[in-house]
This record gives C-alpha cells, structure tokens and sequence, in this order.
C-alpha cells in the first residue's frame, strides 16, 4: 500500500477556503488522520507493535509517530498530554466516580493517583456516550518510591473491553491514565472502586468485626501482629478464603489449633490460628467457602473472647497485611450531583474567594485561592464538585457551590478606541477580531489584567482591562 503524502497544513487551508463547519472540519481531519494511519508504514509499525507485544496505546502512539503526526501540532500536542497525565495526576479517594467530556479539538488525557494497598483489586469501568464509536485508552502504572523514575506499566485495556482490573503486588501509588484517540469527542464516566482478592474467612462477618489489625504490638512490644483478629462467637465456621491444598493442621504453643492453606496459583499460604476445632486435613483440596475448622481461643489466645487471627504470607516475602486482601468498602459509589450542563462550558467564580482543590473533596489540601468572577472551564464532575481547568491550564476541583454560568454579564465596557479580541487571557494570545470603539461589551468575567467579553454575536475573547 502506498503512502499518502496530506500534510496537517494543507488540510487546514483547504478547509478554510471551503469555509467548513467546525464540526465538519474535524469530521474530515479525523478522516486524512486515519488515511495517514492505516497506510505504508503506520500498519506495518502497528503489525511491529504485537509482536513486541505493545500496549493499544503504545501501538497507537508508533502508529502516530510512523505517519509523521508526532511532527505536526495536534499529534505533539496529543502524545504531550499523555505524558503531562502521569506527571500530574490528581490523587482520588476510592471508590471515585467522574463525569467529564472529551473535547475533539483540544487533545486530552486523564490522570488519577490512587494509593493502592497490596492484596486488593482495583476495578475500573468506563462508559462513553458519542455519536461515532471510538477507542479509549486506559492505562494502569505503578508509580515508583524514587520520583526520578518513571511509572511502571502494570496492566492496559481500551474500549474494547470497557473494564480494567489489576491486583495489586506492592504498596506503592498507582496512576491511571483514560486517554481517546485523535479528534474524537463524547461524554465519559469512570468509576474506581477497590474490592477485596479474597473471601471473608467468616461468613456474614466483616471488616467491622476486626478488633486488631495489622503491626499492633504484641508480647509488650517484642514482636508486633502479623495478621488481624477477626472475633465471632464460639463454633463460627472458619472457610476457605481461596481454593487451594491444605499445607498442614497442627498444634503449636502460639497459634493453638491451626491450618495452613496453600495459595499456589499466588504463591501465598494463608495461616487460620486459635481454632477450636479443625475439620480438614493436610493434603485436601478445597475450594472457596469450604469449612476448614471453628471459632476457638486455643494457643496463646486462652483469656481472650473467641477469635480468628487470619494471616497471609507471601512466598519468598514472608508476612504481609491481610486487612486489603479481604476488605469490603462499606462506601457507596458517590453519584454526579452537579448541573451536567455546565460541563464543557465556561464559569465563574461566584463566591468572594474560593478554594481550589487537588481532590474532590474539602479534607483535600487547597491547591490554589480564586479571586471573585475568575473563568473557570469545566471538563468534568465528580460528587458535588467540578473538575476544572484553571487560568494557567493546569486542572484541579472547586465546590460546585462557589461557581455560576457566565450567562449574566457582571458589567459592561464602553470601549475608548479599537481593540483586540484575544483568544486568550496572555500578553501574546493571539487576535481572533477586533472591537470597535464606542462598543459596549458585556464582561462576564476577569482574571489578572483581562476581562472575558462576550460581544454581539456571541463569541467568548478576552480583552485588555485597562485599554
């Protein structure tokens, strides 16, 4: 197949002696992108790109890069945004639910820190809603202890399969990057959630039933608690928490009766002490649920109520908390309560001063303190917060109370001489038009030495406060 030579520019200057639609623009741009991609030597790139077994995203980005787009403005720009996502990804609280829109003209990447816990599962799923079927890219990193590093790629999926699931090998952060491909827009919604790796060893009881958990001291400080008590009445069936082979049933001084299950498929023992009673026996295999002894006191634990200790240990590593493992977030997803309709659109600050915040939530440190009237566009919503992009483009959450629409102008400029209308709240943003003098400009907002005008017509620019 040969090679389309179309370059990004000579596209533009067609399109505009055409004098295209925006959306119609995008429509055909988005059309010589994947003429550019599926000839010559993108999809022998993207054939090179399974055998090395690549990621989507990696196989799309070669794609990219093959078809020289990674040398135009939208592909630097798209492939950038990729990057920026891992380096300032905001942290969330799972489980995390967000709304927010995919804009085709302005490339775009999320990126969220969670503080993931050894043992547990995170879950993400994805929704989105377009007119056109697009591709997704969700990528999962494993952020390192030394910051110079970069994050380790751990799993990937895109919207082919609208679910990511990963289980987590080290207590580290975690970043997960969505990221669509080029020039395509639609609304997304992503839920995070954490979910436990194994059953609850006792049925009908939870985490609320743990009274000690993970590195409390033990023997006046000697050693500390390898494991968590898990306490229910004398003769509670104690189950298995995976299916594997019993390693062993036997009596010690500390643990009392206890039974050892063997996690090959992990490469984990988990360890049940105290039992009053065992009901199985070394070399049996068991299956999730299956009954391997009773609730006791017995061992080290005589004096104490009737308990489990529940622990797991890592073959090769020793002992590790078992709390992530089997914990059940009793937290409920928290809805969107915000006015979707702001979404994508511009607002204001509405409040004297509001805060701005690195998470969704008022326990989150403050990021940056807004004046009265500053713009705000939001891309997404979580809870009762939106997701915005601030003045100098970086993107953190404000309380949906503190902000309004910029439908009401907060005054009118009577304008002295010409000026003109910018593109952008900088000194060297460039000029879309030019007001006459003598107009009277509604404002709808300001930041710094600009004020956002809307003039007739409708278009939002920005304009010299003091000229």
């Amino acid at each position: 197949m040969g090679i389309v030579f179309v370059s990004i520019g000579e596209t533009t200057a067609y399109l505009t002696q055409l004098k295209m639609s925006k959306s119609g623009y995008f429509q055909l741009l988005y059309f010589f992108v994947a003429v550019a991609l599926l000839s010559g030597c993108g999809s022998r790139e993207a054939l090179r790109g399974v055998f090395k077994n690549e990621s989507p995203y990696e196989r799309y980005a070669s794609s990219l890069k093959a078809a020289k787009l990674d040398q135009t403005a939208i592909g630097r720009d798209w492939l950038a945004a990729g990057e920026k996502a891992l380096q300032t990804a905001n942290p969330v609280t799972l489980p995390f639910k967000e709304t927010g829109y995919f804009p085709a003209d302005n490339p775009k990447a999320l990126g969220y820190r969670v503080e993931a816990k050894r043992g547990e599962k995170i879950v993400v799923n994805l929704e989105v809603k377009a007119r056109e079927t697009y591709r997704v890219f969700m990528d999962f990193f494993e952020a390192s202890a030394d910051p110079a590093q970069s994050p380790k790629p751990v799993a990937h999926a895109d919207t082919l399969t609208t679910v990511l699931s990963y289980v987590v090998d080290e207590d580290l952060p975690h970043i997960l990057r969505v990221q669509p491909e080029l020039l395509r827009s639609g609304q997304y919604t992503i839920t995070i959630q954490a979910q436990p790796t194994m059953a609850f060893p006792i049925p009908g009881k939870s985490s609320r039933n743990i009274a000690s958990i993970w590195g409390d001291p033990r023997d006046a400080g000697a050693r500390s608690h390898e494991g968590i008590d898990i306490f229910a009445p004398r003769g509670t069936p104690v189950i298995a928490s995976v299916a594997g082979v019993v390693s062993s049933v036997r009596e010690t001084p500390r643990g009392g009766k206890v039974v050892w299950l063997s996690d090959v498929d992990r490469g984990q023992n988990l360890y049940y002490a105290h039992l009053d009673e065992q009901l199985v026996s070394t070399g049996q295999r068991v299956a999730v649920g299956d009954t391997l002894g009773l609730v006791g006191n017995t061992g080290n634990a005589k004096g104490t109520g009737p308990h489990l200790h529940f622990g797991v240990y890592r073959y090769g590593h020793g002992a590790t908390n078992p709390y992530p493992y089997v914990h059940t977030s009793a937290k409920p997803i928290p809805a969107v309560k915000v006015d979707a309709s702001h979404i994508g659109n511009w607002v204001r600050v509405a409040s004297k001063m509001a805060n701005v915040r690195l998470q969704p939530s008022t326990k989150s440190s403050v990021y940056s303190t807004l004046k009265r009237h500053t713009p705000l566009q939001v891309t997404g919503a979580a809870d009762s917060w939106y997701r915005v992009r601030l003045p100098d483009n970086t993107e953190a959450y404000v309380a949906s109370t503190l902000v309004e629409g910029i439908a009401k102008p907060i005054a009118v400029k009577n304008l002295k001489q010409e000026q003109p209308l910018l593109d952008d709240a900088h000194p060297q943003a460039a000029q879309m038009d030019s007001l006459p003098s003598g107009a009277a400009v509604p404002v709808v907002a300001s930041y710094e030495q600009f004020l956002m005008v809307r003039p007739e017509g409708g278009r939002l620019g920005w304009i010299h406060a003091n000229e």
